[in-house]
């Protein structure tokens, strides 16, 4: 029987700089990005870490606003008893209504906390490990599509056999065309290659788009801005759909399922509010038939970490892939996590999440 309290939330705001930046639609851009590092201790010496870092400009969430939210939900975390992260979590979605980004980082914590008291991977307290290693997709910036085809094909001479290729970051109709023609071109028959517009393109361009690569064996990721928009999009092309923005909670993937538009879909633990909430979504979309990418918004090794350990406890027959996060940017939080092998990945069998940050001197601490 666990018996401890919360004693206090420290707060760090790290800036993630990308190895190359990354462009996609309506000017959305990661470069820079700072990411939000916390750590939950309890008053027996324990510590869980939790990570969550929001692009600008992409969803309803932001960095700077995670640090008063933490502030609010305090009163019910700290000097409180220690129970399981769904009962906690559901205590503070009482207290704040929304704010699904700023609670998933609290939820991953709780996560990493309990697999320490515990002395467990976090993974099997999920349910216990279904995948040994987990297959990764690689994302390219919006740029011209030769050098796009050049990144597809460094991406696959090291293993990598599932390629995003960003488009609409020049707003050119046929600029997209090429891409998705030039790379899915170069790619063998068994790359899958899908186009990710990041909900940036009316209905009728992208119906333009697709049409003019519908003879090609080519996903189309998250066009426009609706569930409904998307599903017209699809009828009219033909082509396998992947959603993603619109994708946040238990009623939206219902009704991807049930207009026919969700043959893919992100699960990303920002949006759902953490592991606990993404667990749940995860089954969901296994009883639905559909396929999921498991990952996030953007961030380090905490995040990767928990994104590794959710999605070694789902069927493997509805992974499409992970996202390693933290290949894409420095600094390395945790040297120590998990790195990607043969366009695979594994998570370890560390306790909790795995993830020892060495940092020191938080911005903020809440106690």
């Amino acid at each position: 029987m666990i018996t401890m309290k919360i004693k206090r939330i420290s707060l760090w705001q790290i800036p993630l700089t990308s190895h190359k930046p990354y462009y996609m639609s309506e000017g959305k851009t990661c470069d820079k990005i700072d990411t939000i590092v916390i750590r939950i201790d309890s008053d027996n010496g324990y510590s869980g870490w939790g990570e969550v870092c929001p692009i600008p400009h992409y969803l309803p969430a932001y960095a700077d606003g995670v640090a008063p939210a933490i502030n609010d939900m305090s009163p019910k975390l700290i000097n409180q008893e220690f129970t399981a992260p769904e009962a906690m979590m559901a205590t503070v979605d009482r207290w704040l209504i929304g704010h699904h980004y700023a609670k998933s980082v609290i939820d991953m914590a709780l996560w990493d906390l309990l697999g320490k008291v515990t002395q467990q991977p976090v993974y099997k307290l999920l349910g216990g490990k279904r995948n040994e290693k987990l297959p990764l997709y690689h994302s390219i910036t919006c740029i011209h599509p030769d050098e796009m085809v050049k990144i597809a094909q460094d991406a696959y001479a090291h293993h990598i056999r599932q390629i995003q290729v960003k488009l609409g970051a020049d707003n050119d109709l046929c600029a997209d065309i090429e891409r998705l023609i030039k790379v899915r071109e170069a790619m063998p028959k068994d790359v899958l290659v899908y186009g990710d517009w990041n909900a940036g393109i009316d209905k009728l361009s992208a119906i333009r788009v697709g049409r003019a690569v519908q003879h090609l064996d080519i996903m189309i990721e998250q066009p426009c801005e609706t569930i409904e928009q998307c599903a017209e999009v699809k009828i009219s092309t033909g082509l396998a759909m992947k959603l993603d923005e619109t994708a946040y909670d238990f009623h939206s993937l219902m009704k991807g399922a049930s207009l026919g538009c969700m043959d893919a879909v992100a699960i990303k633990l920002s949006k759902f509010g953490g592991i606990t909430k993404a667990k749940y979504a995860s089954k969901l979309c296994c009883e639905l038939g559909t396929k999921m990418c498991i990952e996030d918004t953007w961030g380090s090794d905490i995040t990767t970490s928990a994104i590794l350990h959710l999605a070694a406890t789902t069927d493997a027959k509805f992974i499409m892939n992970v996202c390693d996060l933290s290949y894409y940017v420095s600094p390395r939080l945790d040297i120590t996590c998990p790195h990607r092998d043969h366009g695979m990945i594994a998570i370890n069998d560390a306790v909790g999440l795995g993830v020892t940050p060495q940092l020191d001197n938080p911005q903020q601490i809440f106690d």
